[in-house]
């Protein structure tokens, strides 16, 4: 091969990854949510199709120029959404208001911010006076003025590591800097995720390419083998982070980067990545087999479980939703994981428990009722369910259907490849809630990163659709197409997967050249 045709896909996905960090640089930039949701909404379609397409063009690269070109992208496509102030939503506000309240000896479990007890942390930022401002979208009222936080009136709901990470940024930050501390501490664990995806990728030899069959025979150790790390391309230049990682700083891409570094660990045992890149998985321990022998590698194992399991802990104690995780890294050690976990969650909100007067879950339970998760009927959650069903079955079959899930990927599921099963677990949460929020799946473009299957993506944008076009179209069923599609193009990605299944038993010569392999 000539250095021109090696070079040729370097500069095609350049000048693509240079075109999509220009299109979300415009996007940050257009103030529209409130005032042109519909041009909003374009320019979320321009980048995710330019998204689509450098991400497509980046499998030509060779393997050994994607790793540095896939983090130079995510960190220039993050840096976009420290360009403006959070566009679509207040989240990040509340976040500053917990970290203040904390500074000040208070936990933020105890009052809401309305209460008359906090009035002397108010400041003209986060509480203005001026009729004019107080005009503006997403102000709430609040004794004679308003407020930049939303649900002034309820305590706050975020779980104890989220509230640690808010009074660490207020006590690192200088007092003037206000919300941009909290959005490069978004971009900081878009990137640092990035780079952990990078790091399992290449030592798992799966890449996330679903095009690269695993190497089924063995190689010689002296053999040197070339990983595609392309998958990572799928979570570092995913408009979804520059917009709500960066942007909005929204804290679930905390809980994503420790519960994706909690899977690395779990997998990272010595010699597996390289044996399950070599075997396709075949080879490495044993699902049914004893893991509580004795020796030095039983008690790195062992601890390598703890780790991983307080790292996935930990990131249920940012925001709840990686939870739903934990079925598919229970094929391993499934005791030390789980003992771990809810430990590692225990101790974080011990002492928030001791410090408050008040209920440290907060306003968790208002928070599903608001958002109709207990109720079919109410803004748009089991839209696709509710296409076929009564309203009033939607909720208990969406709790068979996911417990069928989860027998499935405890008793199936890879242990070399959790993130499979996760994706599994929750993308079809996904499609059966059908929630209103683009953030949430943060998470999952993260698992897709991991796994390979980019046609869940199409979950990510769904969400997306969801929370800004929904608002340029309110007489048409947004929410309800955008996921229906979303659940089409899964379906019809299963199915391919299916029938292309077989070419994979390829014979020595071919798995050698399809694994890239050089000597």
């Amino acid at each position: 091969m000539t250095h021109g045709s090696t070079l040729r896909p370097v500069v095609r996905t350049g000048v693509l990854l240079a075109a999509l960090t220009v299109v979300l640089a415009l996007t940050v930039l257009h103030d529209g949510y409130n005032t042109d949701p519909g041009g909003l909404s374009w320019w979320y379609a321009a980048s995710w199709l330019l998204f689509g397409v450098a991400a497509w063009s980046l499998r030509k690269v060779p393997v050994r120029r994607q790793a540095a070109l896939i983090v130079a992208g995510g960190i220039a496509v993050a840096a976009t959404g420290l360009l403006a102030p959070p566009r679509t939503s207040t989240d990040s506000y509340r976040y500053a208001w917990d970290g203040r309240v904390q500074a000040a000896g208070i936990s933020p479990y105890d009052h809401a911010p309305r209460d008359r007890e906090l009035t002397g942390l108010r400041d003209p930022w986060l509480f203005p006076t001026d009729p004019a401002q107080c005009a503006l979208p997403d102000h709430a009222r609040v004794d004679g003025g308003c407020t930049r936080l939303n649900r002034p009136s309820v305590h706050t709901i975020y779980p104890p590591v989220a509230e640690a990470y808010f009074l660490l940024v207020d006590e690192i930050a200088p007092g003037s800097a206000r919300i941009k501390p909290l959005q490069i501490g978004g971009a900081l664990c878009a990137v640092g995720t990035t780079l952990v995806l990078v790091r399992i990728l290449r030592r798992r030899g799966t890449g996330g390419d679903p095009g690269t069959a695993p190497m089924p025979v063995p190689v010689p150790m002296s053999v040197s083998v070339s990983v595609s790390v392309s998958g990572a391309a799928y979570w570092a230049w995913c408009p979804a982070l520059p917009v709500e990682a960066v942007n909005n700083a929204h804290v679930d891409v905390l809980a994503v980067l420790l519960t994706v570094a909690g899977i690395g660990v779990l997998t990272g045992g010595r010699g597996a990545g390289r044996l399950a890149a070599l075997t396709g998985g075949r080879g490495t321990e044993s699902p049914g087999a004893p893991t509580g022998g004795r020796g030095p590698e039983s008690a790195i194992s062992r601890l390598r479980a703890a780790l991983g399991g307080a790292l996935i802990g930990a990131g249920v104690a940012v925001k709840m939703l990686p939870a739903v995780v934990l079925p598919a890294v229970l094929r391993r050690r499934p005791v030390t994981v789980l003992l771990s976990t809810v430990g590692l969650i225990t101790l974080s909100y011990l002492p928030y428990v001791l410090a408050s007067h008040s209920s440290v879950f907060g306003y968790l339970g208002g928070y599903t009722q608001e958002e109709g998760y207990d109720d079919p009927a109410a803004r748009g959650r089991f839209a696709l369910l509710r296409l076929v069903l009564p309203p009033s079955w939607s909720l208990p079959v969406t709790l068979v259907v996911l417990l069928a899930l989860t027998a499935y990927v405890l008793r199936f599921g890879k242990p070399e490849q959790p993130w499979s099963g996760a994706l599994l677990l929750l993308g079809s949460a996904f499609l059966l809630l059908t929630p209103g929020y683009s953030w949430y799946a943060l998470l999952l473009v993260a698992l897709v990163a991991l796994d390979g299957r980019w046609e869940w993506l199409t979950v990510a944008g769904a969400g997306a659709a969801s929370y800004v076009t929904v608002r340029a179209a309110p007489g048409f069923p947004v929410a309800t197409t955008a996921y229906a599609i979303a659940a089409g193009a899964v379906l019809a990605g299963c199915v391919l997967r299916l029938r292309r299944r077989p070419a994979y038993d390829s014979g020595p010569a071919e798995v050698l050249s399809d694994g890239r392999v050089s000597v």
